[in-house]
């Protein structure tokens, strides 16, 4: 785990907060800058357990990788990892666009 895996979750993360609308992207920015660590930690745990109680209509399976990448930004072992899951997400994305553009012609 060294700085190379935390640039790469960087970039990874920087690509992402250019796809989302500006209000979360903003809010994600903002949640990863180091002042808003011990925002950052605690609301990352929280989604991890509501993630876990994805059986209740509000929560869901979506908050457990929304907490792990929260975490990912001050636990270093979590860094690699997380940056790896988010590079087969965004892989399989492509690929799931490049077909929906094929179907459609």
């Amino acid at each position: 785990m060294n700085d190379k895996d935390k640039k790469r979750l960087d970039r990874r993360l920087d690509r992402v907060e250019r796809e989302l609308p500006k209000g979360s992207g903003r809010w994600i920015r903002w949640l990863r800058s180091p002042s808003a660590r011990w925002v950052r930690l605690p609301v990352g745990l929280l989604l991890l357990v509501g993630g876990v109680f994805s059986i209740l209509p509000v929560l869901g399976l979506w908050m457990l990788p929304l907490g792990l990448l929260l975490l990912a930004q001050d636990m270093p072992f979590l860094r690699r990892p997380t940056g790896r899951a988010m590079l087969w997400a965004e892989r399989r994305w492509l690929r799931w666009k490049r077909r929906r553009q094929r179907a459609n012609g």
